[in-house]
């Protein structure tokens, strides 16, 4: 889409948790946020490591290492765990350069620790 410059648009906010009309306020809507949830846990705030370690979490799952989050079902695949790792790696080059060394060392150490534990779980 072009726009000429000096154009201006227009972003509305669709989201269920944006704020609601007066007209709205008392309306029974069957759909809830997580967030709402009365047995949620508050997130962590969103950082680099934060990320790194959801990361290795889904990993550690896709090893069988974790039980899967709702189910708590342990299930094995190499497939998703490899991928997950692939994608830690592509971080880490992609990332050089612009890491703290704390966030240098702590993706290294993940990397690690996930390959290591793929090996023993392909043998």
């Amino acid at each position: 889409m072009n726009h000429s410059e000096g154009e201006d648009f227009k972003v509305t906010d669709k989201r269920h948790s944006a704020k609601k009309g007066p007209d709205q306020e008392n309306s029974s809507d069957s759909r809830s946020t997580e967030s709402q949830q009365p047995h949620s846990v508050p997130l962590p705030d969103v950082n680099f490591s934060t990320f790194v370690f959801s990361l290795n979490t889904s990993a550690l799952v896709h090893l069988g290492e974790l039980p899967e989050f709702g189910s708590g079902e342990i299930k094995k695949d190499l497939i998703l765990a490899q991928h997950t790792i692939d994608t830690l790696a592509m971080l880490q080059e992609k990332t050089v350069g612009n890491l703290s060394e704390d966030e240098k060392g702590f993706l290294q150490h993940i990397l690690y620790d996930l390959r290591m534990r793929y090996v023993k779980a392909i043998s």
